[in-house]
């Protein structure tokens, strides 16, 4: 079982700026916390999945929930195997968010559904236990993620927020809850938000926008994506659109303008291009593979 014990008197994330020009200001110690939290909620839910169950569609097109543990297994060996100028997302490189993950399925094709689970545990153990060390050496180094190189913390950020939709593509499509907690979501949303500002400013639109939002994880997220990508968040309680469902959209699992009713329609379009770009059927460059 990952070890992920909430911590005793544990409190809600402060300000989170995230920036591709210059340093961003969070607390990585306590992402791993959340990162582990999430992964341990994940996997006790998965120890009673039945063959069925394993098997099912999720909402990711393509995949079954078997091969969505599996992708999450692959994502998680990138953050190990992560070093200086590591630049497995980099799409300069040939990355393909619609295609590469597919790819890497091909070396666990035939994986029991029970193999996948011990080694999604293990792996979750040795990514939380590499990250606490490399903390505590204070060590720096940047990676090459698909809008530019960031320190090796935001990689990690980014793998969080890869496995909370992911959890969401298998559990929501059960009918079922998804159990996530205010820490979680407001780190996912906080991410989604910095991403969707990023693939919006590589397809040339423009964003500088406040978006209040309610619900767990919520708070004011004020995004600026034209010199660079800059985004603070303040966590406060408040109404407005619920961040798990606006992180969802973002994402390409629900629509924009239902998720964000008020946005002028110009802010929609530039936050849209992400899932747009998720939704644009490209052919593998591997013949057996299939597009998510």
């Amino acid at each position: 079982m990952v070890d992920a014990s909430p911590s005793p008197g544990k409190s809600l994330p402060g300000r989170l700026l995230l920036r591709t020009g210059g340093a961003c200001d969070f607390d990585p110690a306590r992402l791993l916390e959340v990162f582990g939290e999430q992964r341990h909620r994940f996997v006790t839910v998965l120890q009673g999945f039945s063959a069925g169950e394993w098997a099912a569609p999720t909402r990711c097109a393509h995949w079954s929930a078997h091969e969505v543990v599996r992708h999450l297994c692959d994502g998680t060996a990138i953050g190990i195997g992560a070093g200086p100028d590591d630049g497995t997302l980099d799409t300069t490189e040939g990355f393909d968010p619609r295609t590469s993950p597919r790819t890497w399925l091909a070396a666990s094709a035939g994986e029991s559904p029970g193999a996948t689970l011990d080694r999604f545990v293990a792996t979750t153990g040795q990514l939380l236990a590499l990250a606490r060390d490399r903390l505590a050496q204070g060590r720096r180094f940047d990676v090459r993620l698909p809008y530019g190189p960031m320190d090796w913390t935001v990689l990690l950020l980014h793998g969080f927020w890869d496995s909370w939709i992911h959890e969401r593509d298998v559990l929501l499509a059960r009918g079922t809850s998804h159990p996530t907690d205010g820490d979680a979501t407001f780190y996912a949303t906080g991410y989604g938000v910095f991403l969707a500002a990023a693939v919006a400013s590589m397809s040339g639109r423009q964003v500088q926008q406040k978006l209040t939002l309610g619900g767990e994880g919520g708070g004011i997220f004020e995004v600026d994506n034209r010199d660079g990508v800059t985004l603070t968040i303040h966590p406060v309680t408040g109404a407005g659109p619920r961040a798990a469902e606006v992180t969802d959209a973002l994402a390409g699992r629900a629509q924009i303008a239902a998720a964000l009713p008020e946005l002028p329609a110009g802010t929609r379009a530039a936050l849209s291009c992400m899932a747009d770009f998720f939704h644009t059927q490209v052919r593998p460059k591997t013949p057996k593979a299939e597009a998510q």
